[in-house]
């Protein structure tokens, strides 16, 4: 045996020791060039994409916003692509983080610019953009269509072939899939031609053709479905494609680690039978949507859900029921007419019995107050007996199933779904089984019995088709509400530099923003004038007058300050040599001649 010294021993195993460790921790020979890898990073580099976006604790989205993809709601934020990424994002514990656009261009540049992890557009994967982007799994598909104003059967120009859409002013999105559908069709149709913009969404073409600005244009059918009922004067044309399938485009997925985690996910998703509710929700109540009757809707909404505005949300503040529900429900009972009557006795707004009122505390039925208050009251009272299982939008379309049919129904067509192997707190499920109530071998077995369980069905998907309707109603005029406040507040800057620039100088101006009226008289010429002025009236200030107003607040900016007054009583004034004085009755007749007025 070879005898060693100790400090040789020592020497050797500590050069291999860090010659081990340096191996571990750089992952490089010593001596070697800058290109080496580094352990510690390699490790980094091989993260998934999936688990990249887990760490981050972020999704990132691109998404395009209208009525089929998201919207803000005025409650909270809405669509059906972004009801899908959400519970997608919820799925893998993470946040959501939205890029939102308004284009479907938009959305294109901004994945060819590298923002977002998914960008969510409603798009129809296409032979040309398979060539440019990475898409995830198909999720629902479309047919194109060209919709047209219905204005097009007075001119005698409505397409009903392809062959007719030569000399209509027809115009969709670039970088669309309508666009290359009607590139196609150039080729195929002589003398046909379109314009594209870069301006507009889908939505908004969609408007312009409602509004009759331009004559045609192209959307999906689902699209299309949704927006029908903001614009009933659309019209579907023509069937320009077979279906096609949308999806969402995966920016970076170079390992496939979220793709693969988006297929797994929408099979359980579709097996869970949340896809097909969410579809249900969305589009296929849609079906049932009465064209003429949405019109008259629109006009209601302007003239009179106004009066009745502040009782739904009072009743909604004291029941902890959404507003927009309410009033979306009592426009299915009475059409928001307080003196409504049916029939059979029920009466109101809320349209309630004669036994249930006096149940809910109700003395007037024909009074709107206490008609919102007590069908509120009613629904809460209903929804209180549902299991605890049954959540969101399943829980308010059986409440208000209920609301029409009767709870007890509702409990049969439970039974029944169960039967049936049907989901029974599913509304997808349940309005597929209450219209069996009315068949003598499927009701005689439950409890309560017969029931027309077609009329809970129409009735929730009615209300559904107002309350979206309403929802979209007030985020518009919400918007308009916000630009008017922005220039009324603008103005009021501007009269209030003026009146500090022009102070001491005179001027004569009566304030109002309503309808009020006004008469002066010209203490000189006698003459008299009088008009009703709904907004700021400028009267000659080098002239001295006698003022009269009724009762109320009065405002008078006089030499450039602004005067408030206000009585029960007509109000009088005397404006002489640049100064404003209140008088009474006898001073006035004095100046005026011995007259009141």
């Amino acid at each position: 045996m070879k005898n060693y010294k100790p400090e040789l021993i020592f020497i050797t195993l500590f050069l291999s020791l860090s010659f081990f460790g340096s191996a571990l921790n750089a992952h490089c020979p010593p001596f070697v060039n800058d290109e080496c890898v580094p352990l510690s990073e390699e490790v980094e580099a091989k993260k998934s994409v999936l688990e990249h976006i887990e760490e981050k604790g972020v999704l990132d989205v691109v998404i395009l916003n209208s009525p089929t993809t998201y919207y803000a709601g005025a409650e909270k934020e809405l669509g059906f692509d972004y009801e899908l990424i959400s519970a997608f994002a919820k799925e893998i514990n993470v946040d959501l983080n939205l890029s939102v656009v308004f284009t479907v261009s938009e959305a294109l540049q901004k994945s060819r610019d590298g923002v977002g992890d998914i960008t969510v557009a409603g798009l129809t994967i296409t032979d040309k953009r398979k060539e440019e982007f990475k898409f995830g799994p198909q999720y629902l598909t479309v047919q194109e269509q060209l919709i047209c104003s219905s204005d097009l059967f007075k001119r005698r120009s409505f397409p009903r072939d392809v062959e007719d859409i030569v000399g209509l002013n027809i115009i969709v999105g670039k970088d669309t899939s309508y666009e290359s559908t009607l590139n196609k069709l150039k080729t195929e149709v002589d003398g046909f031609d379109f314009e594209t913009t870069t301006e507009y969404s889908t939505e908004q073409l969609l408007d312009l053709t409602h509004q009759q600005e331009i004559d045609c244009t192209i959307a999906d059918s689902s699209v299309f479905m949704i927006n029908q009922r903001y614009y009933p004067k659309l019209v579907r044309a023509l069937v320009l494609s077979d279906r096609k399938s949308l999806a969402w485009i995966i920016r970076d997925d170079e390992d496939q680690s979220v793709n693969e985690a988006l297929y797994k996910w929408l099979n359980r998703y579709e097996r869970s039978g949340k896809m097909a509710e969410l579809r249900d929700h969305y589009f296929t109540f849609l079906s049932i949507f009465d064209y003429y009757d949405t019109s008259i809707f629109y006009e209601r909404l302007e003239n009179r859900l106004p009066k009745y505005r502040e009782h739904f949300i009072g009743a909604s503040e004291k029941y902890d029921i959404p507003w927009m529900i309410l009033a979306a429900q009592s426009y299915q009972e009475s059409h928001w007419n307080p003196n409504a009557t049916s029939h059979t006795g029920v009466r109101g707004m809320m349209m309630l019995t004669n036994n249930t009122a006096k149940l809910l505390g109700v003395k007037n039925r024909i009074d709107v107050k206490q008609s919102i208050y007590g069908g509120a009251k009613y629904l809460r009272v209903i929804e209180a007996k549902l299991p605890p299982e049954i959540k969101g939008k399943n829980r308010w379309a059986l409440t208000l199933a209920s609301y029409n049919v009767g709870y007890g129904h509702i409990l049969d067509a439970q039974t029944l779904a169960r039967k049936l192997n049907r989901n029974p707190n599913s509304w997808k499920d349940l309005k597929e089984v209450l219209p069996l109530l009315t068949q003598k071998k499927y009701f005689r077995k439950l409890k309560y019995g017969y029931a027309r369980g077609d009329e809970p069905v129409k009735y929730v998907d009615a209300i559904q088709n107002y309350y979206d309707i309403i929802q979209k109603h007030e985020a518009k005029m919400e918007l308009e509400r916000a630009e008017k406040a922005k220039i009324a507040a603008e103005k009021a800057a501007e009269k209030a530099r003026l009146r500090e620039e022009n102070k001491g100088k005179v001027g004569l101006v009566f304030v109002t923003t309503k309808r009020k009226w006004i008469g002066y008289i010209d203490m000189q010429t006698k003459k008299k004038y009088q008009t009703f002025a709904s907004s700021d009236l400028e009267i000659d200030a080098n002239k001295d007058w006698l003022l009269l107003f009724g009762g109320g607040t009065v405002e008078l900016d006089v030499n450039h300050e602004l005067q408030t007054f206000s009585s029960k009583n007509n109000m009088r004034f005397k404006y002489e040599d640049g100064k404003l004085t209140k008088i009474g009755v006898e001073e006035f007749m004095s100046l005026n001649n011995g007259n009141k007025w």
